[in-house]
């Protein structure tokens, strides 16, 4: 499906060098990362600055980054569903990365929904025996929704069914509404910390590059986003095992692969007790981190970004779950960054340093589209 992700299907890059194609070091790990992001939003926020690109970061530290820049859907593609971005999406990168690199597995990041769409994405290659994934970070994502955080007091039966109805006549779900939502969410942050600086003492707001990012938003096709709501958000047919995907269900428990999970401090939208029980749904080899920020400053948390802290602890395969009040009980806080840390997860786990590759291969059908940010980001 060329309207989500493109045949050659990556507008990624490495980084603001790789934009004309070029490694940051001599040679890079053999398998490949891939970012799967929300396509509630553009894919950029992780590559919004130089100081704060968590590509830019990581292409530095050797290794060799794509990521899927999600199309702005129109009423056109109202039909477009949850099975077509996995498969068109997720399914079709994967392929794209693996013929790009000639590599036999790669490592796969999703961050928020594109977290939870690659975990769907993971159990159904681990039901189905394709060992393509090396390992899975799920960064701010869930799995479980039965405690949903702040989105809860907006979605019940009847809330989503008057967004059907909208959506129904528009086609998709629009970027002001979202928008609307989520600052209601942070009504503190986002509406009336903002308003008492600018009416009652004067001071402009400060753009900064997470706020014109914010101010950036999409659309959600009708049908992907009614699945969503109602598969995932009200019924959580996945870890209840009922999510089922080319008509057979999935279970999260048949992953293998080893996890390196993140959540955040004060995450709105997916707070971190609830969303820790992927320990629970899970029997894999997990690396677990609660770091200090919210959904998006959270993960943006450079090396030398001030006053940041983290906790991390793995669990090896197969050890009894531990409460996540029990496992916070015990968990020492560490000063400063995450990336680090899971950077040297990642290298345990990228294979032997090669040659970088080519970032076009048309013989492989792979042809490079053009430089980043690519067209996608720019369609409002």
């Amino acid at each position: 499906m060329s309207e989500i992700v493109r045949s050659q299907s990556l507008i990624v890059d490495r980084d603001h060098g790789a934009r004309a194609g070029r490694p940051q070091t001599p040679q890079v790990h053999a398998r490949p990362i891939l970012i799967v992001p929300a396509w509630i939003m553009k894919y950029y926020i992780l590559d919004l600055s130089p100081e704060n690109s968590m590509v830019r970061y990581l292409v530095g530290q050797g290794f060799t980054v794509f990521m899927i820049s999600w199309c702005n859907p129109t009423a056109d593609q109202r039909a477009l569903s949850l099975e077509d971005y996995h498969k068109r999406g997720v399914m079709a990168a994967l392929d794209a990365v693996t013929a790009i690199v000639l590599a036999t597995q790669l490592q796969a990041v999703g961050y928020c929904l594109g977290g939870t769409i690659l975990a769907i994405a993971a159990a159904t290659m681990a039901r189905d025996g394709d060992d393509r994934l090396a390992s899975v970070t799920l960064m701010a994502a869930q799995v479980d929704f039965s405690e949903a955080g702040a989105l809860l007091l907006f979605l019940d039966e009847s809330q989503i069914a008057f967004l059907e109805d909208l959506m129904w006549e528009q086609g998709y779900l629009d970027r002001p509404q979202m928008a609307r939502a989520f600052a209601t969410i942070r009504a503190e942050d986002l509406i009336w910390t903002r308003a008492s600086q600018r009416y009652c003492l004067g001071r402009e707001d400060v753009a900064t590059d997470i706020a014109v990012w914010l101010s950036d938003t999409t659309r959600i096709p009708a049908t992907m986003h009614s699945q969503y709501l109602r598969g995932l958000f009200l019924e959580n047919r996945l870890t209840a095992g009922r999510f089922a995907v080319e008509g057979r269900a999935i279970a999260l428990k048949d992953l293998s692969v080893p996890l390196f999970v993140v959540r955040t401090e004060s995450d709105h939208f997916a707070p971190w007790r609830p969303v820790y029980k992927t320990k629970l749904f899970t029997d894999c080899d997990l690396t677990f981190v609660l770091t200090k920020g919210g959904h998006n400053s959270g993960i943006l948390s450079e090396p030398g970004h001030k006053g940041r802290h983290y906790r991390i602890s793995h669990r090896p395969g197969g050890a009894l779950y531990v409460g996540a009040d029990a496992w916070l009980a015990q968990a020492e806080t560490t000063p400063g960054s995450w990336w680090p840390g899971w950077v040297e997860w990642l290298r345990s786990l990228g294979g032997d340093l090669v040659e970088p590759p080519r970032t076009g291969t048309t013989d492989k059908g792979q042809t490079a589209l053009g430089t980043a940010p690519g067209s996608y980001v720019l369609q409002m």
